[in-house]
């Protein structure tokens, strides 16, 4: 049953990954209209772990050859103002991942092929069989992020020390219900500062997910339909 599973995974994910090789816009670097989130919104804080090992995956992501973290400059500036309103509160931002090139989004896929790496499951997906992260939507052959106006992030508090991360219940990329931003699972409390992040994203132009408290697109990204395959470097 394994080996058939691990045989029809491998086709699945392939054809996925040769059908992505005929759209993925491939670039030397940045293109015109993308900016490096730190100069466009100076403050907020950048955590990228795709770019270590403290990601789900467990090792470096493919694309990720520093800690740079770009973005469209429409979406830069919505954050800009976000983390602006949260400066009153004594609060910032932090990021996790913006700009995600396309050739990441195929090492995802590679990795959960291989049904029998499962070491970061204990932190990131204990209730959720690996064979069945592809088919419940945790990961795909495509990503927004890739168009360069979707962001993962949270909010931390600012007090003169290094900044503390506010309780959002679960770990960012935590596969699960409980990651949902209206889980009954969590403590009001937790809910509540996932709802503070939503409605400040929401009011300066940026749509939730659905299944990640975290995650957040730009109404008006400017490349809807353009997933971009660049080197952060």
């Amino acid at each position: 049953m394994v080996n058939r599973m691990k045989t029809s995974n491998k086709w699945f994910f392939s054809a996925a990954l040769a059908a992505l090789a005929f759209c993925a816009n491939v670039l030397a670097g940045p293109p015109a209209g993308f900016v490096e989130i730190r100069d466009a919104a100076p403050g907020i804080v950048v955590e990228l772990r795709y770019f270590s090992d403290d990601n789900f995956v467990g090792a470096r992501v493919d694309g990720y050859a520093a800690e740079r973290c770009y973005m469209t400059a429409e979406a830069a500036r919505a954050l800009g103002r976000v983390q602006h309103e949260l400066a009153h509160l004594g609060l910032g931002l932090k990021v996790f991942d913006a700009y995600r090139p396309q050739r990441a989004v195929d090492h995802f896929v590679r990795w959960a092929e291989d049904l029998d790496d499962t070491k970061m499951k204990a932190r990131y997906y204990p209730d959720v069989a690996k064979a069945q992260l592809f088919r419940d939507g945790y990961i795909a052959a495509k990503s927004g992020h890739s168009r360069g106006s979707t962001v993962d992030l949270t909010i931390v508090a600012l007090d003169g020390g290094a900044p503390v991360e506010l309780d959002m219940g679960t770990p960012w990329d935590y596969f699960g219900p409980r990651s949902w931003p209206t889980s009954r699972e969590v403590t009001p409390q937790q809910r509540a500062n996932r709802m503070l992040l939503q409605a400040l994203m929401m009011k300066h132009g940026f749509r939730p997910l659905a299944e990640e408290w975290w995650h957040f697109t730009l109404e008006d990204e400017p490349y809807p339909e353009t997933y971009f395959d660049f080197v952060v470097e």
